[in-house]
This record gives structure tokens, sequence and C-alpha cells, in this order.
């Protein structure tokens, strides 16, 4: 089969089903599994799928990806970001880390820091930071998403205006064509929102897949944010725009 059809086919199967997996490809098709990996990212680079451990599946517009396969999407560029991060991070400070698998890969990158307070909303962090005696852990307690441990609500909201902390590290689910971050839950965005109030300084952690992406909510603009951790080039247009704002890129 020419590959434009059997990408097609793949497209169209993934509608149907959601998802697809290398080996189901590989015995409806007949061909390689690096036949299939190829396809599939192609596909992921012109945004019509997105990659996750063993396959792919559609990109979601107004709801978010499950937390297991956001987990396994582009872990190296996440682990490579998340490291330049936290060397942009001293010792001796204060810092937010919110909801998501790239401020995760942050947590695990921060584990050699030395005496730092980290206030968060996700017990995936609190439980990856348990390893570190020096680093000094404040939960926002509030309404457990049990998908992916984030806490949200008015209470999360209430603790963290308790705090104003040296750097804040957050994630999003999108990043639209003219700097907007993007999200699916109101309920974290507000959380977010309140985040980058209570901080002196703001970083942002993305990945390009978040580039190809779109969600309903809006947190911010990059133009709110000091430092942006990512693995692409950003388009020339928005590129300016950051430069205008005064938000630093860093591309891995």
């Amino acid at each position: 089969m020419a590959q434009s059809f059997r990408q097609t086919d793949i497209l169209e199967l993934a509608r149907q089903q959601g998802k697809v997996t290398v080996d189901d490809l590989v015995t409806r098709f007949g061909v390689t599994h690096q036949t299939i990996r190829r396809d599939l990212t192609e596909l992921a680079e012109a945004g019509k799928l997105e990659r996750v451990h063993g396959g792919a599946m559609l990109p979601s517009g107004v709801t978010n990806i499950g937390y297991e396969d956001r987990r396994d999407l582009n872990t190296n560029a996440k682990g490579a970001i998340a490291a330049l991060c936290a060397a942009a991070i001293p010792h001796d400070c204060s810092v937010f880390l919110n909801i998501g698998t790239s401020t995760e890969a942050v947590a695990r990158a921060l584990l050699q820091h030395r005496n730092l307070m980290v206030i968060t909303n996700n017990l995936n962090v609190a439980n990856i930071l348990v390893a570190n005696a020096e680093i000094n852990i404040t939960v926002a307690g509030g309404m457990l998403r049990r998908s992916d441990g984030g806490l949200t609500g008015a209470l999360t909201r209430e603790v963290i205006e308790q705090f104003k902390v040296d750097i804040a590290v957050i994630g999003c689910s999108a990043l639209d064509h003219d700097g907007d971050l993007l999200d699916f839950d109101i309920e974290e965005v507000h959380v977010s929102q309140a985040i980058l109030r209570q901080a002196r300084q703001s970083f942002l952690v993305a990945d390009h897949s978040k580039f190809q992406r779109t969600a309903p909510a809006r947190i911010a603009s990059l133009g709110e944010i000091d430092n942006f951790f990512t693995d692409r080039p950003l388009t020339t247009s928005l590129s300016r725009q950051c430069r205008d704002w005064g938000t630093e890129v860093v591309v891995v």
C-alpha cells in the first residue's frame, strides 16, 4: 500500500478508535515497525496525531489527553526542558510547581537542589520531592482530581494567596499562535493564574507538541512569562512578540 493511502487509513482508524498502536498497525498493513513509526511521526509532525507510548491518538481541542498517555508524550524533550529550567532555579529559594507532566519532570530535575521551599497543587510533584530532605514541601489543598493527582478549587487558590514565591513554574496544554497559554479545566486555569500573581518570576515549561494543539480556556499570555523553556524554536512572528514583551525563550 502506498504511504499516502496507508496514512489516510491510519487517521481513519484513529478517528474510529481514538487511539492506534504500532503493533496493531504492523499486523493490519503487513509492514515493518519502523515503517509504522515513521508514518506516525510524520502524522504527528503534521499536527494530525499525538504520539503516545506504543502508538498515537487524535489531538484533542476540548478535552485533554489522559494522564498516562500525556506522561509518555515526548519524554526525552520534557526531561531536557526540565533540566534547563532547574538549572535556572537557584538553591535557597521558594518555588511553585503546578499540575502537569512537564512540571513533574522539573520536580525530578530539582532533586539535587539544596534548601528549597516548594509549594505545589500536584500530589505527584510532592511525592517526587519527598526523596530530597532539603526540600520543604507545602501542598496546596483542594479538590483532588484523581486522574492526575491535581488539586484545584477555591481552597487551593486561598492557600496559594498566602504565599509570595520567588519563582513559579507552570505548564500548559496548548500554546496558541498569538502566544496565549491555554488549558482545558477552568478550575485549573484559575489556580495557574493565582500562582502567576503570587510569584516574583514566572517560568513556562512546554514542549513543541503544545504548539500544535488547542484548548478552550486561557491562562495568560507569553507576555506575562519571564522565561519560556521549550525544545523547538517559535515562529518568527511569535519570537518577535516575545522580544517585544521581554519574554526570554530558552530552546533546548
